[in-house]
């Protein structure tokens, strides 16, 4: 991407410096070091997006102290001591690649220097195919001595009371069936037309 400095960009003696270019994974964070020289140390530092440094956008700034500060996926912090300032993006999205600037604040022209930022594409998931166990049963009734049914351990709770409740209604009604056929079997035979004599009297 190119770079437009414009008027008013100013990295005299390297006053402010960082890395030319600087990736990051999608989804992930990045984290870029800017230094700068001892005279800045007590200056405000920002973050400025944006290829040309006129219209950039200021993400994120110090307060001049060294205080950690965040804004939406943007953080900065200033190391006084050893004279960088650090900013952390994270949850990185592919249209997050721009360039951008490590910046201090000073009267003029503020001294900037321009970071080419990159964001490597998550790799694609690959579709894992959703297996579900299975479990055949046999259920044997009257008017068929063998049904097989499938079903899930999911539906097994379900399953079970429906099992019972064909029990219900076919093993009973053949139970009584049954049983009456026997009692027709064993009913009390009666044969007409015959008629026990009476005893003789003498």
């Amino acid at each position: 991407m190119q770079v437009r400095l414009g008027e008013g960009y100013s990295t005299a003696n390297n006053e402010v410096t960082g890395p030319k270019t600087k990736s990051g994974p999608e989804r992930g964070s990045l984290t870029v070091q800017c230094n700068y020289t001892s005279g800045w140390k007590t200056h405000k530092k920002y973050w400025c997006r944006g290829a040309v440094w006129r219209s950039c956008k200021t993400l994120v700034s110090t307060t001049g102290s060294e205080q950690e500060v965040k804004k939406d996926r943007v953080s900065i912090r200033d190391d006084q001591e050893r004279l960088m300032f650090m900013v952390s993006m994270v949850d990185l999205r592919r249209d997050d690649a721009d360039i951008y600037w490590c910046a201090i604040e000073r009267s003029g022209y503020d001294l900037k220097f321009p970071v080419d930022v990159t964001i490597d594409p998550a790799p694609e998931n690959p579709v894992t195919a959703r297996t579900t166990t299975v479990t055949s049963i046999t259920v044997k009734t009257a008017s068929n001595p063998s049904v097989t049914r499938t079903t899930s351990p999911l539906k097994w709770s379900l399953f079970s009371s429906t099992y019972f409740l064909i029990l219900v209604f076919l093993e009973v009604p053949l139970l009584l069936g049954m049983l009456s056929a026997v009692l027709w079997v064993n009913r009390p035979q009666r044969c007409p037309g015959r008629r026990r004599s009476p005893p003789d009297e003498n």
